[in-house]
């Protein structure tokens, strides 16, 4: 174990549980063997260790500032991109057709763990850039990808999503940016973006907004929507960059994430902002949900990664700080103990583990999903694509919502010290909580599962999910420590099939308001299920270990891992009781109050 994740964890969950071995007899994944899977993450594991972790707090302490027109930024970050560029990290998950390694999306979102959790602003650079170059690869004309991606896979150039803007926030048809043709097949942008994350800093050479804008005369709203490379520097007829006239506005001072700069771009004040089109004219929004959908699990990922961080400084705190005494012990003379062996401070670890694996679990079944997707085809295919499209909005949010509340309570732990900046946890509860606003609030994540990933195909995707569920049951009955959590599960999916056919009549009674106007605690009562779905899926992988008497060093570490199941059927799946009954009410309380009511005269 590292100061900020388990090692061990990460090979159990790639591993044991969901054997990400078996991705190596696919002939696109074929040249990768185990033993370079465990090189992947153990290679991680030291990166973070040695260039991420030790620059945590100054990142923190030293934020970017906009100087002479220019943001810069910590002196750390440029080391960090070029050794990740240097490194492959960038590539990795790219085809060796475009310069990468083809190493599985299961795997490369453990190293990404690994990174977040070490350093979440630091690792954020570089993950913006490979999505974005990502999206050029998929959807960019063969000059876009020759232009930019090979610079941006080393490091050289940094990538963005530049989505947002002052009036619009997350309802992007609502985007005022105009792409003007030029009559050289390139366009003219104007327009404002607003927190966009790295969009300008001093530790990459360029930076190439991947922006959404309007065409002139495009349709309006979502449908008028095209998708454009916007670099701060593009390049002249000699191959030099020259300003393309994208002008820092300001650096939003913020509450966490402080590492990473988040800014306001102006494009065009002088008429000479240039875009290049992405893709299809104003098919720009379904071009940019690639990124998107990757973004919002990566946020979850960093989430869960934060809260990691802040168990483990938790847990080594709780193990090695000697207060009180045990309440049956009388004597005020006898030693104290140290804290974790108080009742309520293990309920508080147990939480937050059960969170983090919980958490970590989900991500990487999104992952596999998405690797499967790459070798499968027809139903098989399609299967895992609806799946993963149904777990995306939970894999973003729970570890987002939940994490929070997991650092918070490594901040209880530690009692006053916590509060203090002598220990990182009060960086990591600023950190995380950018994730539930992050690539669409929580609000948007549960109206898109519960309006639209829940109904689309008529259900199909819910259907799949329901499967899922009695396939794993039935599995887990065959290990009596398991029972009490198979039975929870078992009428957990039928209090699901409940709820959700209550949510339904509304919306076939064409009351649409209605049906969304709890989306948010349908979200969380999903979630709950799922994650405990992902922890019976663990505890089945934890009893068949034991079952082959493993070290005593083994042995505490799968019951442990049990212990941590235990702890979420027990304390967290139950929750889902009081959240039915409010999803079932019919009273639709927050649609009827008038907004005035909230104003106290």
């Amino acid at each position: 174990m590292t100061r900020f994740v388990s090692t061990r964890n990460i090979r159990f969950m790639i591993r044991e549980v969901f054997d990400a071995d078996s991705l190596t007899t696919y002939p696109y994944y074929d040249r990768h063997t185990p033993k370079m899977f465990d090189m992947v993450t153990d290679a991680a594991v030291k990166l973070a260790t040695q260039l991420m972790y030790p620059v945590l707090a100054e990142m923190d302490q030293n934020p970017p500032v906009l100087e002479n027109g220019q943001v810069k930024v910590h002196r750390a970050v440029k080391k960090i991109m070029a050794e990740f560029g240097q490194g492959g990290w960038i590539a990795a998950g790219f085809p060796e057709s475009h310069g990468g390694e083809q190493i599985p999306l299961i795997i490369r979102s453990a190293a990404s763990f690994v990174f977040a959790a070490a350093n979440y602003s630091a690792s954020a650079y570089p993950e913006l850039t490979a999505g974005a170059a990502e999206l050029i690869s998929s959807f960019g004309s063969r000059h876009l990808i020759d232009t930019y991606v090979p610079n941006m896979l080393a490091g050289r150039w940094q990538g963005t999503m530049a989505l947002t803007e002052p009036q619009a926030g997350s309802s992007l048809s609502d985007i005022t940016t105009i792409a003007s043709r030029d009559g050289n097949g390139r366009f003219k942008i104007k327009g404002i973006k607003t927190f966009i994350s790295a969009g300008d800093h001093d530790g990459a050479e360029n930076v190439v907004h991947l922006m959404l804008a309007r065409i002139e005369n495009a349709p309006s709203g979502a449908k008028g929507i095209s998708l454009f490379v916007v670099p701060k520097k593009r390049l002249d007829d000699k191959g030099n960059l020259v300003s393309n006239d994208v002008t820092t506005a300001a650096v939003y001072h913020k509450l966490g994430g402080r590492g990473i700069p988040a800014l306001e771009l102006s494009m065009g004040e002088k008429d000479d902002c240039h875009g290049w089109l992405v893709g299809e004219e104003n098919k720009g929004l379904s071009h940019m949900f690639q990124m998107m959908n990757e973004a919002r699990v990566l946020v979850g990922l960093g989430a869960c990664a934060i809260a990691s961080a802040a168990y483990y400084a938790a847990l080594d705190y709780a193990k090695n700080r000697p207060q009180g005494r045990p309440i049956t012990r009388k004597d005020p003379m006898a030693p104290q103990v140290p804290i974790i062996e108080h009742a309520d401070v293990k309920r508080m670890l147990l939480f937050q583990r059960s969170v983090v694996e919980g958490g970590f679990s989900l991500i990487l079944q999104c992952a596999m999903y998405a690797d499967l997707i790459r070798v499968s085809a027809g139903d098989e295919k399609e299967r895992y694509q609806l799946l993963l499209d149904l777990l995306t909005p939970v894999a973003k949010t729970f570890p987002s919502e939940y994490g929070f509340l997991a650092t918070s309570s490594a901040i209880q732990c530690f009692g006053g010290y916590g509060y203090c900046e002598d220990f990182p946890v009060e960086q990591y509860l600023r950190d995380i909580r950018i994730h539930p606003i992050h690539e669409g609030t929580t609000g948007i994540q549960a109206m898109d599962l519960l309006g639209r990933k829940l109904v689309m195909k008529n259900g199909k995707a819910g259907l799949l999910f329901l499967k899922e569920l009695d396939q794993i049951i039935q599995t887990a009955q065959a290990f009596p420590g398991l029972a009490h959590a198979v039975q929870a599960l078992a009428d957990a999916k039928k209090q699901l099939e409940t709820v959700a056919g209550v949510c339904f009549k509304i919306a076939g009674e064409g009351k649409i308001d209605a049906f969304l106007a709890d989306a948010a605690l349908f979200l969380e009562f999903f979630a709950l299920i799922v994650v405990s779905w992902q922890w019976l899926i663990q505890g089945i992988a934890a009893e068949k270990a034991l079952a082959e008497n493993p070290s005593r060093k083994e042995e505490q570490f799968y019951k442990g891992k049990l212990f941590a199941m235990h702890y979420f059927f027990r304390y967290e799946l139950p929750k889902i009781h009081g959240l039915s009954v409010r999803l079932m009410d019919g009273d639709h309380l927050t649609l009827d109050m008038d907004p005035e009511y909230l104003t106290d005269y």
